[in-house]
């Protein structure tokens, strides 16, 4: 019996052809390394065979999706991690870190959710709002430690407190708000993708 007819009722066959073209036999189209991406995110199953000869190849085109998602520049996976999990390939531990990973991803999944949530109560419904206000009381407060440790500098350049340096460009407080959005939409990507959503 070959490995294709094993494949579970509700799992999406895929086929990859010697071409390297992937076909999804559900909707009868070829798809993207992209597309199975999104059908990982969405949470749809699927296992991919060789066409050819039947094997399932689903962990190495899986494989591939991180690879390429890496590759965009990404960077989930920290070297560090990956050096580690190398040495664990041919221990006497390799038998036990598959079941380890998956527990420990399974569990972080889970919190994502109650971290979305803590961040909502946290900030309230404009958390882009809330955190430009914070940020700027933070760089007040430690403008203002700055001159109290040393407050000859001030004198000196005749600074006046609340006033920007002079020579430097003040910048703008529409950037301030773009680059916290932009880190948080990265980090709300990460945990997207962390949850597998």
């Amino acid at each position: 019996m070959s490995e294709e007819k094993a494949a579970p009722q509700s799992a999406v066959v895929i086929k990859k052809y010697a071409n390297r073209r992937l076909y999804n036999t559900s909707t009868s189209t070829y798809v993207t390394l992209d597309d199975l991406s999104s059908m990982v995110k969405s949470g749809i199953d699927f296992v991919v065979y060789d066409a050819k000869s039947g094997e399932e190849i689903t962990r190495s085109v899986l494989t591939q999706i991180i690879f390429e998602e890496e590759n965009k520049g990404t960077n989930l996976l920290p070297i560090n991690f990956l050096r580690q999990l190398i040495r664990f390939y041919g221990d006497s531990m390799q038998a036990f870190v598959p079941g380890f990973l998956e527990f420990s991803l399974e569990n972080l999944g889970k919190e994502q959710e109650k971290f979305r949530s803590q961040m909502m109560d946290a900030w309230g419904g404009d958390a882009f709002k809330a955190m430009q206000d914070q940020a700027q009381r933070n760089m007040a407060r430690f403008s203002d430690a700055m001159k109290a440790f040393n407050p000859f500098a001030a004198a000196m350049t005749g600074a006046v407190p609340g006033a920007p340096a002079p020579g430097r460009p003040q910048t703008a407080p529409r950037d301030d708000l773009q680059a916290l959005k932009d880190q948080l939409a990265a980090m709300q990507q990460k945990l997207d993708t962390i949850s597998g959503k």
